[in-house]
């Protein structure tokens, strides 16, 4: 309709209202009649056409500024005319000009009757003036008259004192409409600066103050943009508060609230919120994955972008599942991070005077406590929500994925991070994870019975293959030094004993939330995982040193240098006669340096199948600290390697078939029913009766693996090599012993250890206290007694049993009870015993 009424200017019309200004031509006016428009009108046409027609025409014929359309149309002539297209444009020209015509005759036909109506109210307006002119005249006349009864300086001093004082009050409100002009500059700059509270505040003064003027024309024009503005501001206040939701910035997040304080949108903007967390994380797990899609298909493709979230999973390559897991595990961190320091600020902040908060708000008490009671419930059940959403993103993430293809070390770190992102959400808001606990637990139940069924025959080819030779590991060999128990290490380190320490030195273990708050990410750590640190546990031919393998060379270097204990072990096991001289003196020189050597340092006695295994426990023992639900199938598949390696040296060195039918062969009962339990429960013995079993039977014993045997590089059976002794000896002395020593630190990480155990173990039961608590810990301190207190002790705690104060006493031998002191102690337990018997 605009461009049709500046169509009409352009051609000299003028619609009704604008020719109504002139009321000296109102008697030329007259209603136009419908027979002028019959012929346009009943000329055939098609409206589409026509309205083709009219948007054909060229933008600028519709310009309200003035330009000369004659010398446009020349201007646009070509240097060389061609008749034919000047015509074809001529003829398109009178088109477009007969269908503005005709538009405008429809548009005259169809307000004619508002126009007759106007035209009636125009000269009622006219006939009315007419009255006015009378009244007017009348007036003049009567003031005339007045005016010869005043004296006319007195009544021009009046009407000039009026005039100052209305134009006074004029010009504050010319000042105050200036300002208001001049606001739209003021507030472009404050929502540049990000001051949302200043600018809002600025423009509820400024309506405010737009409502007193509401009278001048310019100041309502002036109080629809006003509102216009405050929509604006609105709409930029809820892309400023989803910026929340990656980084959180307390100064950022304080402008915002404040700002839906002073608009009263308090609950609203708690709504928007959690609606801007949960696209969040949907946006930030797609991002993420697709980075690494894109990246691995090495094109940018667009039907990626395309794809949903979870058909999106299943296009990550086995090399970048990882990396993309710890990425989206450390974006998702950072947006429930953003949401715990959001529950931090409303916390903080609800203790705080809420009277300048609320100012300009309208809000009463009432009320803002009626909104800290919604926030607070919303962001509780948020916590929830979020987690959940967590849950099931990286659930979709990981079940794209088969995770049977990667090999151990990845497995584990998979579960790493699952296990610390688990830990997250239970500091978050408190949840058990069980979504990713079920989605996580079967895979890995699967996972690791193929695995360990892999190292049970891996065990059995070390067995098969070990030829029972020392294993030369340093004396302060430890299995911390091994990197499959790099996990275990802990800061602590206590010098001094825990019943010594103050009891205020203990304090609340810092969350990941607390620890990483500020800066970092707890899913960095693993960023390096692939590092494997070298191991320094194996000495140099047995010794530690050179210099100490030449100083036990030189001490035995004479006939008469043979230890008496060694001469005592080398003697005939039928007989228990001395050696024959099949056994010569090289041989026992050379058992002497290779056998004794390690002896010489406390080494302990291992060998590479008993490494193997104390490796194997380090991984499963990390498997049962990553993934708690499954620890107890892990426990037990790691007490089957020793089980196994257990069984392996009963078979190898132990069993003799003679003495075993006439039931003198074991003399403990015990272990009896020990190797019964493991070759009922471990061991196949039907794979060696009967090679060519069924599948169906290989199925049905697929638990168990096959009982292994004696490598033919050991000799058992000859009086050269004292039949196997020496391979007799490091093959039991290899069997997981019991501690014979203990120190005020390791006392203390017991200690420690113990009250870790009851933390956790709070958390799964609700009985308190602990059952037999007091049992446990009073024993573990008795430790530091010293040799009085210790023996009044043993006599005031009868509820031990003999055998544990037998170990406490011998545990404390070196430490600050000597062998004195041992016999005394011991020999008290011996008479409190007595009576029992």
């Amino acid at each position: 309709m605009q461009k049709i009424k500046s169509l009409m200017t352009r051609q000299g019309l003028k619609s009704p209202p604008e020719s109504l200004s002139d009321l000296g031509a109102l008697e030329s006016l007259r209603v136009p009649g419908k027979e002028e428009f019959r012929e346009l009108r009943e000329q055939p046409s098609d409206p589409q056409a026509e309205q083709e027609l009219i948007n054909s025409i060229e933008q600028i014929y519709f310009s309200t500024d003035s330009f000369d359309i004659v010398k446009y149309e020349l201007e646009k002539l070509p240097p060389v005319l061609n008749l034919q297209e000047l015509e074809e444009y001529r003829d398109k020209l009178k088109q477009q000009q007969a269908a503005v015509s005709k538009k405008v005759a429809d548009l005259i036909l169809e307000k004619q009757p508002a126009y007759v109506k106007e035209l009636e109210r125009v000269t009622s307006l006219q006939t009315g003036l007419q009255l006015a002119a009378v009244i007017c005249t009348n007036g003049r006349r009567h003031l005339n008259i007045a005016k010869e009864g005043f004296t006319q300086a007195s009544l021009g001093l009046l009407a000039n004192q009026r005039k100052r004082q209305l134009l006074i009050g004029l010009l504050k409100s010319l000042r105050t409409i200036k300002t208001l002009q001049r606001t739209d500059v003021r507030l472009s700059e404050m929502l540049e600066e990000e001051d949302y509270p200043g600018a809002i505040q600025l423009c509820l003064e400024c309506q405010k103050a737009a409502s007193t003027f509401k009278h001048y024309s310019c100041i309502s024009e002036l109080n629809s943009k006003l509102q216009d503005t405050l929509e604006q501001i609105e709409e930029q206040l809820d892309v400023a508060l989803s910026k929340i939701c990656k980084n959180f910035d307390i100064n950022h997040y304080t402008k915002v609230q404040q700002a839906y304080r002073l608009l009263g949108k308090t609950q609203t903007a708690m709504d928007q919120l959690h609606m801007h967390f949960t696209q969040a994380i949907h946006n930030t797990v797609f991002q993420v994955v697709l980075g690494y899609v894109e990246l691995c298909a090495g094109n940018t493709d667009t039907k990626f972008q395309k794809l949903q979230y979870k058909d999106l999973c299943t296009h990550i390559t086995s090399d970048s599942y990882i990396p993309c897991l710890a990425d989206l595990c450390k974006a998702l961190w950072e947006v429930m991070l953003s949401y715990y320091r959001t529950m931090e600020w409303h916390e903080k902040h609800d203790n705080e005077d809420t009277t300048s908060a609320s100012e300009g708000s309208n809000m009463s008490t009432e009320e803002t406590n009626f909104d800290r009671g919604y926030i607070k419930k919303k962001l509780e059940h948020g916590l929830t929500r979020i987690w959940q959403d967590v849950q099931l993103k990286v659930k979709t993430y990981l079940l794209g994925t088969d995770l049977s293809i990667f090999k151990y070390d990845d497995f584990i770190f998979v579960l790493d991070i699952i296990s610390r992102l688990m830990q997250v959400g239970e500091e978050f808001c408190g949840s058990k994870s069980e979504v990713l606990q079920e989605s996580i637990r079967k895979q890995s139940v699967n996972y690791f019975k193929n695995y360990h069924r892999t190292r049970l025959d891996e065990l059995r080819m070390f067995l098969e293959n070990e030829t029972w030779e020392l294993c030369p590991v340093k004396s302060n060999f430890s299995i911390l030094q091994l990197h499959e128990f790099k996990f275990m290490e802990q800061s602590r380190s206590p010098s001094v004993s825990p019943s010594k320490q103050p009891a205020s030195t203990s304090s609340k273990t810092e969350t990941l939330f607390e620890q990483y708050c500020s800066v970092g990410n707890p899913f960095e750590i693993h960023a390096n995982h692939n590092d494997e640190e070298t191991e320094d546990v194996l000495a140099s031919n047995g010794y530690e040193s050179d210099e100490q393998e030449k100083s036990a060379y030189q001490e035995y270097d004479s006939d008469s240098d043979v230890p008496e204990e060694l001469k005592r072990d080398y003697v005939d096991e039928q007989t228990g006669d001395a050696p024959v001289k099949s056994v010569s003196r090289e041989t026992l020189k050379s058992r002497k340096k290779s056998d004794y050597s390690l002896n010489k340092v406390n080494a302990p006695i291992l060998t590479n199948t008993t490494l193997n295994v104390i490796r194997l426990v380090g991984k499963y023992m990390q498997m049962m600290n990553i993934l708690k639900p499954i620890a107890f199938d892990v426990i037990h598949f790691m007490s089957q390697l020793f089980d196994y390696y257990l069984y392996a040296v009963y078979t190898f060195f132990g069993r003799n078939d003679s003495l075993e039918s006439t039931g003198l062969g074991l003399s403990s009962s015990r272990l009896r029913t020990t190797l019964n339990r493991i070759q009922e429960s471990l061991i196949d013995m039907e794979v060696a009766a009967d090679p060519t079993a069924t599948l169906t039977a290989a199925e049905e014993r697929k638990e168990k693996v096959p009982s292994p045997h004696l490598s033919h590089l050991v000799v058992l059976t000859s009086g050269d090599t004292l039949y196997g002794l020496a391979e007799r000896v490091v093959a039991t002395e290899s069997l997981y012993a019991n501690v014979k020593k203990c120190s005020n630190e390791g006392r203390a990480l017991m200690q420690l250890d113990f009250q870790q155990f009851l933390m956790k173990l709070e958390k799964l039961t609700d009985i308190r206290p602990i059952p037999d608590k007091e049992f446990v810990e009073t024993y573990i301190k008795a430790y530091y007694l010293t040799e009085n207190d210790m023996e009044r002790w043993i006599k005031e705690h009868r509820e031990y049993s003999t055998k544990q104060l037998t170990n406490l006493v011998n545990v404390c031998l070196g430490s600050h009870i000597n062998k004195k002191a041992r016999q005394k102690l011991l020999a008290a337990i011996d008479d409190i015993d007595r009576p029992k018997r």
